[in-house]
Parts: C-alpha cells; structure tokens; sequence
C-alpha cells in the first residue's frame, strides 16, 4: 500500500538547492554556503608528577567549528562582504541559514553565531568561459546549532 502525501513528504529528503540566509536578521542571497560543521577535537593533559609517578594521560573533548564559506556573484556597486571585511575591526554577525522545502517555508535552520570574516577571494578571471564571477567569503564561527522546525 502506498503512503498518502503526509508521509511522504515527511519522509522524503529536501533539495539542497533551496535555501535561505539571513545575516543580523537581513535576507542576503548567496550560490553556495559550506563548511556548517561542529565537531570535537582532543586536548591531551599530562599532571605535572607523571615523570615520577607513571604515564597518566588524561584527554578532554572540546568543541571546535569550522570555517562557514559563502560564495556569491559580484554585483554592480559591492556587496555588505566586502564592507563588513574591511570594517576594522570586523564586527561579529549571527548568520541563519534555512534550508527550505517546495513552499519556501524553513524546514531546518542552522544558527552560526559570532560570525567574524576572515578572507574575502575575489572570482577568477577567464576569457574562454561565460561563467558568473562569483566572490567568497570564509566566515570564523564561535559556534552552530541546528534547530529542526
């Protein structure tokens, strides 16, 4: 028996390609966002006796975030990246990004906090390609959250 609409739509996987991101509260429009990780890295901690005492390693968790890049096209007259890098210095910014279903409606939203840029690239440059310029920016986080809607 097949399963009514309801189902499958709560079970069926969302497209990458519709998504939202909002920066302070503020709609921008971007190509690509990547890099939304959280993950653990090890310290390593030896007490200060172990040379008298025995090896005694102890090991701590600690949150460490990735770098959050967003890419998109070059516009006539700039773009609030460039001015929100070479603001000196750069202030942090809360990003939300939504990934959306059909309806354009949030479905899943990632929270970056204390977003601070840290490297804006400009686009190749090629005369034997029609492509879009496209500029990225790397974004150093204090932190993501994922908040299922």
């Amino acid at each position: 028996m097949p399963d009514d609409k309801a189902t499958q739509k709560r079970l069926y996987p969302l497209p990458g390609y519709n998504f939202q991101v909002t920066v302070d509260s503020d709609s921008a429009s971007f190509v690509e966002v990547s890099g939304l990780a959280s993950e653990y890295e090890t310290v390593t901690y030896r007490h200060g006796f172990s040379r008298w005492e025995g090896e005694d390693v102890t090991r701590f968790p600690k949150r460490g975030h990735g770098t959050v890049t967003l890419k998109k096209g070059v516009m006539r007259g700039g773009s609030f990246l460039s001015q929100w890098l070479s603001a000196d210095p750069p202030s942090a910014r809360t990003l939300a990004i939504s990934l959306c279903d059909e309806a354009g409606a949030p479905v899943v939203v990632w929270h970056v906090k204390e977003a601070i840029p840290v490297k804006l690239s400009a686009p190749g440059f090629d005369v034997n390609t029609t492509q879009v310029a496209i500029e990225t920016v790397d974004l150093l986080t204090s932190g993501i959250s994922v908040e299922y809607l």
